[in-house]
């Protein structure tokens, strides 16, 4: 409990104000009037002393002085402590100990060198800060420390404002940069003006090369050379000198493929930079890995590797088109693909079979021999897709390079096997190394029975009309198709694989696939079983459109073939980044038709392995679902999503094929790329702000904001009463009044 002396509260702020100013005035009279008097000879010391006293003692008979008793708490100032949550804190400190541990000691250390103060406790990484009971619950594990984005999150909170902000760190920060730490707008600080002092968790950096940064010089596209820009740094006086570079590809199977190496070199305790030209013959999301090869004293191995994951992309489709003879199914293709400008098409008709008797040489026949050895041994890689149409494998010559086509596909190439009576089981596949990348199954009775030439209707499957690979045949011509001129028979379809066309009699009780998509190792397969497709550009079906149905099927066609987001049913992202042992989410977005389960089997590149499957429901209403996927190791990754729609199992008519983003994991990120601790941002952040900056053993140096006192219960008792404060007032005024007559004052 407290006392002291106060006014009457019934007064208020402006009655005392008026009162208090009133005196004054009178008081300030009362001088100018001694004054003269004493100049004039007149002047009483009683007199003054009568006036002053009676003034007074009327003032204090308006103010009316009362007696406050006050009980009550004193409360300490709220302190908020900003606790660095980034994963640079795993990193080693001065000593041997990491800066995580003695982030924690000072945890347990602040609230005893800091009693005055009330803390508040909040970890910083990406974002917002968010509140935690202690240091000891930090694991460090923040893809990014932004400081500036904590600050202006406490200040825009509707909770208590700070007195003062304490912020623990090793200054790594990514806001604010270096040169907007010496500014106190750089910290969105907003209406809160209070100082933030700092605590340094690390003065000096380790020894250590790191690979700092991987980046694209310009735009990769495949099959072009590209530049990727490497950033080699050499911290803790570590002699570095001459530091050899390799990227490398990360393949779904088997080592890393090298694709290009140098040398950097780096001063101590610099950066030294390196250009790196790769060529990569696959478009779509490929992870590389950036390696070097550090000198002898380096202390952390771990950041002597990155993994980027890179978007390539395409400025030309390359396509090799193979066709057995010139029907017009293969001349309507041949002309669509020329007359796009996008697609480097190159072509190869057979114009003769080897039985054919004409007698000439091959020499005077051919204007340029195929060189079917030369373009599946040296140049196949360098397409973004194969089409053999109404190709045999066995009379051209191509069944010995079956095998190496089938590699092609697994690893990211293309393919389309179009109908005719030489395609398919006619065309001897069946029971080569391509048959299982097909999405149909063929059979060895097929090559001698393996077409049916009775005209049919194609039936567009549940799937079909949803697919947005046929999305733009369906804006021109709906669901409606044109008759065919018979099909190639083939067996049922493979696992995984999506049917699109069926044939309306052909086939058991699920008839057999007409046009079907599927999907080996990273690459895409089409089969289109007729070669009637040429009737959506010129018949009596395709008139009312004017042939525009023919373009629309191959667009959407080569389009899925090479992964344009257009035409895939979902899109894949990582909401952040990928750090091992740490969760991260998967966000699944579907298109608004695609309602069902979607199954997410993420596999490891390299080996191929399923690290994890699990399903989730998509509404169909387009919105995005995120999966959280488990705490992976150091590598790439593969997520591939398959929607399944309710009420059928996968392979089934209604299934959509599955989508897939190459993804890496890395051990520390940008945030172990740099070791280096930053001490001077912190001690410019703590004097931009009026605040100090201190060390871990230095906690009692912060200066905390004083106590403030809450009163919960308040008296007032009068020192004496009005009438008493009237009375006393009243005998003065009179007895001054006496004293000026006696005095000769009017």
């Amino acid at each position: 409990m407290t006392k002291s002396l106060s006014f009457a509260s019934d007064l208020g702020k402006a009655g005392a104000t008026v009162a208090v100013v009133c005196g004054a005035l009178f008081l300030l009279l009362l001088g100018l009037e001694t004054r003269r008097a004493f100049r004039s000879g007149r002047g009483s010391v009683w007199v003054a002393l009568s006036g002053l006293v009676g003034v007074v003692l009327l003032l204090l008979a308006v103010l009316r002085p009362v007696l406050v008793e006050s009980a009550g708490i004193t409360t300490s100032a709220r302190v908020v402590v900003l606790f660095d949550d980034s994963r640079s804190l795993r990193l080693p400190s001065d000593d041997q100990r990491t800066r995580l541990e003695i982030l924690r000691q000072v945890a347990r250390e602040l609230p005893t060198a800091t009693d005055s103060a009330r803390l508040s406790n909040f970890r910083f990484g990406r974002g917002s800060a968010e509140p935690v009971p202690g240091g000891d619950e930090l694991q460090a594990v923040a893809l990014a420390s932004d400081l500036s984005s904590a600050i202006a999150s406490i200040a825009r909170s509707a909770e208590e404002p700070p007195g003062a902000l304490v912020v623990v760190s090793d200054g790594a920060l990514d806001r604010p940069t270096k040169d907007g730490a010496n500014e106190r707008a750089a910290l969105e600080l907003a209406g809160l003006d209070v100082p933030v002092h700092t605590v340094r968790l690390a003065e000096k950096a380790p020894k250590d090369a790191s690979v700092r940064s991987v980046r694209l010089s310009g735009t990769a596209i495949a099959h072009q050379p590209f530049a990727v820009r490497v950033e080699v740094g050499c911290a803790g006086g570590l002699t570095c000198g001459r530091i050899p570079v390799i990227a490398r590809e990360l393949p779904d199977e088997g080592p890393a493929v090298e694709l290009a190496r140098g040398d950097v070199v780096v001063p101590n305790d610099d950066v030294g930079t390196v250009e790196l030209a790769i060529t990569l013959h696959r478009a779509g999301a490929r992870v590389i890995e950036v390696v070097i090869e550090p000198p002898k004293g380096d202390v952390l191995p771990e950041n002597n590797q990155r993994l980027a994951s890179l978007d390539v992309a395409r400025d030309r489709i390359r396509i090799l088109h193979i066709a057995g003879r010139p029907t017009y199914d293969v001349r309507a293709l041949r002309n669509w693909l020329k007359a796009d400008a996008s697609i480097d098409v190159v072509a190869f008709f057979i114009l003769r079979t080897p039985t054919d008797n004409v007698g000439a040489t091959g020499q005077e026949l051919a204007l340029i021999p195929f060189p079917v050895d030369e373009l599946f041994t040296v140049h196949l890689d360098s397409f973004d897709a194969v089409v053999l149409q109404d190709f045999n494998a066995v009379t051209y010559g191509l069944e010995k390079h079956l095998a190496n086509l089938a590699a092609y596909v697994r690893k990211g190439g293309g393919l389309i096997l179009v109908g005719g009576p030489d395609s398919f089981g006619p065309g001897r596949y069946a029971g080569t190394p391509i048959a299982p990348v097909l999405p149909v199954r063929l059979r060895a009775e097929q090559r001698t029975n393996g077409v049916d030439l009775s005209l049919f209707t194609p039936v567009v499957t549940a799937a079909g009309k949803v697919a947005p690979v046929l999305a733009p045949l369906r804006r021109v011509v709906g669901d409606r198709l044109p008759d065919m001129p018979g099909s190639n028979i083939v067996g049922e379809a493979s696992p995984g694989a999506t049917v699109l066309w069926s044939h309306p009699t052909l086939g058991g009780e699920e008839r057999m696939p007409v046009l079907a998509l599927g999907e080996f190792g990273t690459g895409r397969v089409i089969a289109l079983t007729v070669d009637g497709t040429h009737r959506l550009l010129f018949s009596s079906f395709a008139v009312a459109e004017a042939g525009r149905a023919y373009g629309a099927l191959w667009e959407g066609l080569l389009g899925w073939l090479m992964r344009d987001p257009r035409f895939e049913s979902t899109s894949l992202h990582l909401d952040s980044g990928c750090v091992e042992g740490e969760p991260a989410s998967l966000s699944i977005q579907a298109l608004p038709e695609h309602a069902g389960e979607a199954r997410i089997i993420v596999v490891r590149l390299g080996s191929a392995q399923k690290v994890f499957e699990t399903k989730a429901t998509l509404a169909g209403d387009g919105q995005p679902v995120k999966v959280a996927l488990p705490a992976l190791a150091v590598g790439g990754y593969s997520a591939q999503v398959r929607i399944v729609p309710k009420g059928q199992a996968e392979g089934e008519d209604g299934a959509q094929p599955a989508t897939r983003r190459d993804f890496a994991c890395e051990k520390g990120g940008d945030e172990w790329a740099d070791s280096r601790p930053d001490p001077q941002r912190l001690i410019s952040i703590a004097k931009a702000t009026g605040g100090v900056s201190v060390t871990p053993e230095n906690l009692e140096q912060l200066p905390m904001p004083g106590t403030t006192f809450v009163a919960s219960r308040r008296s007032e008792a009068p020192v004496a009463p009005p009438w008493v404060w009237s009375t006393v007032a009243a005998v003065m005024v009179g007895l001054h009044w006496v004293l000026r007559r006696r005095a000769g004052f009017a």
